[in-house]
Formats: C-alpha cells, sequence, structure tokens
C-alpha cells in the first residue's frame, strides 16, 4: 500500500507543544501510512515554522483562523486521505493500526481518536468522559483529530474559514458518517490547570452553546482566547 495520508496541523506559537506532535508521528511513517506532512502556520511569532521544516514539514503562511488555515493545508495536500491535528495533541503508541483498518472500505466515513489528558486524575477522567460521549453523539472536536478521505472531505464543503468552531461546524455536516477510532489522542491540560477543571469546561460549553444559538465565531474567538 503506497502512503495515502496527508497530515494537516494548524499552527499558531506553537513551538513547545509541535515536536511531541510530529514525534508521535513518526509511527505513521514507518509503516508507510504518511505521504507528506503540513503546517499551515497563522503567524507564529516563535521558531514553530523552523521546526516544522526541521522535521520534514511543508510549512504555509495566512491569517491566524484556524478554519482557513485547515482549508489552505487541504488545498496544497496530495493524499486520499487527511488526517487533521491540533499541534498540543500526540497520538497514543498504536494508533496507526487504527487508522489503516480505516482506510481499507471506509471512504464513506470520517474517523476521530478517543481523548485523553496528559495530566491523570478524577477530573481529568470527567472531562475526557464527557468530551468521548460528546464524540459519539456525532460531534468531536478538533482536538480528537479528523481522519477524512478527500471525496468526503469535498462532499461536505470542508472546513469553513471562521477562527472559530470549524470543528464543530464540519462533524455537523459529517453526522451520520463519523466512527470511533481505536485509538487515543493525547492532548494537553494546560489550559485546564492553569483555569481550573470545572471553569474550562463550563467555558467551553457556553461557547457550544452559544455558538449554536448563532453568535459569530469572530466574537466568539475573542471571548475563548480572553
Amino acid at each position: 500500500m503506497r502512503a495515502q495520508v496527508s497530515v494537516i496541523i494548524p499552527t499558531l506559537n506553537a513551538e513547545p507543544v509541535l515536536g511531541a506532535c510530529l514525534t508521535a508521528l513518526m509511527e505513521g511513517l514507518e509503516q508507510g501510512l504518511i505521504r507528506e506532512l503540513i503546517v499551515s502556520d497563522g503567524g507564529s511569532a516563535d521558531a514553530t515554522g523552523a521546526l516544522a521544516q526541521a522535521w520534514g514539514a511543508q510549512v504555509i503562511h495566512g491569517p491566524a483562523s484556524r478554519g482557513g488555515q485547515l482549508r489552505s493545508g487541504v488545498a496544497v495536500a496530495t493524499g486520499d486521505w487527511l488526517l487533521v491535528l491540533h499541534a498540543d495533541t500526540v497520538l497514543a503508541p498504536g494508533w496507526s493500526a487504527a487508522v489503516r483498518a480505516h482506510l481499507e472500505g471506509q471512504q464513506h466515513m470520517a474517523g476521530w481518536f478517543r481523548l485523553g489528558f496528559d495530566q491523570r486524575g478524577i477530573a481529568a477522567g470527567l472531562v475526557a468522559g464527557w468530551a468521548n460521549l460528546r464524540s459519539a453523539c456525532g460531534l468531536p472536536y478538533g482536538d480528537q483529530g479528523l481522519l477524512i478521505h478527500r471525496d468526503l472531505y469535498a462532499a461536505v464543503g470542508g472546513y469553513k474559514d471562521q477562527p472559530l468552531m470549524e470543528d464543530v461546524a464540519i462533524a455537523r455536516c459529517l453526522r451520520g458518517r463519523l466512527r470511533q477510532l481505536d485509538a487515543l489522542a493525547v492532548t494537553s491540560a494546560a489550559k485546564y490547570r492553569a483555569q481550573g477543571w470545572l471553569r474550562r469546561g463550563g467555558r467551553n460549553l457556553w461557547t457550544l452553546m452559544r455558538y449554536a444559538m448563532g453568535t459569530a465565531p469572530e466574537r466568539l474567538a475573542q471571548s475563548y482566547r480572553r
């Protein structure tokens, strides 16, 4: 099987976390899955671009809008399959087997990974459990990754050029065509540690509710990043 997967990572000042994300991807390279790595940068002021290039990634540049960055990354991708990851997401060992299994006859479905945090404890387990339940109901977030065939991506219109909730928007379009991959995506708990698990979790839920009620993603992004 030739390498079929284009990995696309949107970044913005991601130097501290990008190395761990890329290290985990080496498993896919060794297994002959990954065709190319594309880092779509939104104007980083740190060494994100240089680090990505040192790992052999193609780095493209554009405005800091995660949805727009992802659209730009997909536009230059050449693989039959797209694997979208956040820069602070680390795929747990064994992920390549789950991806390979999905590639075989699952072009009509997109896949997401179970969520875990780089911190243990009751709070982390509860938040991860809620996220995985939400995802099983058809609403995975971007920190759980997205594995999607380019034909399905095109059929649902791709990512919207918006700074926030681009993952929710595409998940809505993929309703009924999403399945869990048998692997874990470990994401950073830094924001939860800094803001508190309850406060951060409530803030995320409130942001989702506001988006569902029609608040513009630009307004959500302003308040979300404060």
